[in-house]
């Protein structure tokens, strides 16, 4: 499976093809969806173009998404640096599940190296919310074994966060030896320049993966940024 994350952490002026608002992110998870990925990732914004988990923006993002590619599964992010406070993220999540249907997202990741990450685990599963399972590093990965993946876990995502080409892969090896053998597919993925030689190497294995401007700004031979997630998504589909 290939999925698109379309925006991400990145500052609103950080490249003026990034979609924030929850048109343009509609805009693009239709574009990718005609191209048979069905599953994005995003980064819901408010107003000013912040980072939020409120239920408002969060639903306002889901329905606009669905309305266009009812076919789409669509996650969130619940990362710590929108709301570092667990308990507070905890009680957002229990909103979400008062948004109807349509605006209620299918699934949200959660970093197994941010505090109180099981507490969310399960306020997401208490509220139908699937959960993918953040992964870092291998320390991170020996982490997540210990405590067994908690229920709800939709997939396991293996982010490699080492951004130089030349041992980016090398790093995602180190993850997935550590990670081993788990009861949930693995969505193995890199960032910056390291996206394209993860997303080949995770293709080459026959792992899930994904891309989108959250991981990278620039096409595979790094000689000029894409034009959309739609170009990315693309390439993707053709290494």
């Amino acid at each position: 499976m290939l999925q698109c994350c379309l925006n991400g952490a990145r500052p609103p002026d950080a490249y003026p093809a990034v979609p924030m608002t929850p048109r343009h992110l509609a805009r693009d998870a239709r574009a990718v969806s005609a191209l048979g990925v069905l599953n994005v990732h995003v980064h819901p914004r408010d107003r000013d173009g912040r980072e939020s988990l409120d239920p408002g923006v969060v639903g306002a993002v889901t329905s606009a998404i669905r309305k266009v590619a009812p076919r789409t599964e669509i996650g969130v992010t619940t990362a710590r640096w929108i709301e570092p406070d667990p308990v507070a993220r905890t009680e957002i999540i229990w909103q979400w599940g008062g948004l109807p249907a349509y605006a209620r997202p299918d699934l949200a990741s959660v970093n197994v190296h941010e505090s109180g990450w099981q507490r969310v685990c399960a306020a997401l599963d208490a509220v139908g919310i699937g959960v993918e399972l953040g992964v870092w590093t291998s320390g991170d990965a020996v982490q997540l074994k210990k405590a067994g993946l908690p229920r709800g876990t939709t997939r396991v995502l293996a982010e490699v966060t080492v951004t130089d080409p030349d041992i980016a892969v090398a790093e995602a090896r180190r993850i997935l030896t550590a990670l081993g053998p788990v009861p949930a597919p693995i969505m193995l993925h890199g960032e910056d320049a390291g996206a394209w030689p993860v997303l080949e190497y995770a293709q080459r294995i026959n792992l899930d993966t994904r891309i989108g401007f959250e991981d990278t700004l620039e096409r595979p031979d790094r000689t000029r940024r894409a034009v959309s997630n739609e170009e990315l998504v693309r390439w993707a589909l053709t290494r």
